[in-house]
């Protein structure tokens, strides 16, 4: 089974920036794709941006320009850093880790953390 722990979410300012977190941990032979979805009150989950293990990133278009994802191999977690933060980006924020571990093939989800933008 494969765990994973999110964390930075929080309150900001609109123009401010917050950097989340998402460690996986488990019996985990090799991770494929890592990614961060969010879904705000009312709508649909959507996905904000993907990383492969190679290294190639793919964005919502809502958060290209202002949101960079990232991950370290080593610790088998994914970055998220979002810069001039919108009232829009208010949400649950998910990361979700696609890969092979003890028991096969995986896809896990985060618990989600809030990030509320406001002044």
């Amino acid at each position: 089974q494969v765990q994973l722990v999110e964390s930075g979410g929080g309150l900001v300012q609109p123009g401010g920036s917050l950097r989340l977190s998402c460690a996986a941990s488990g019996n985990i032979y090799s991770i494929n794709t890592m990614a961060w979805y969010r879904q705000a009150p009312g709508k649909q989950r959507e996905l904000v941006a993907a990383i492969t293990s190679g290294g190639s990133t793919d964005y919502a278009d809502s958060v290209k320009g202002r949101f960079t994802i990232s991950r370290d191999n080593a610790k088998n977690t994914v970055y998220l850093q979002m810069s001039s933060l919108k009232p829009d980006d208010t949400a649950v924020y998910s990361c979700n880790v696609m890969g092979r571990g003890g028991l096969g093939n995986f896809r896990s989800w985060g618990q989600g953390t809030q990030v509320t933008v406001s002044s």
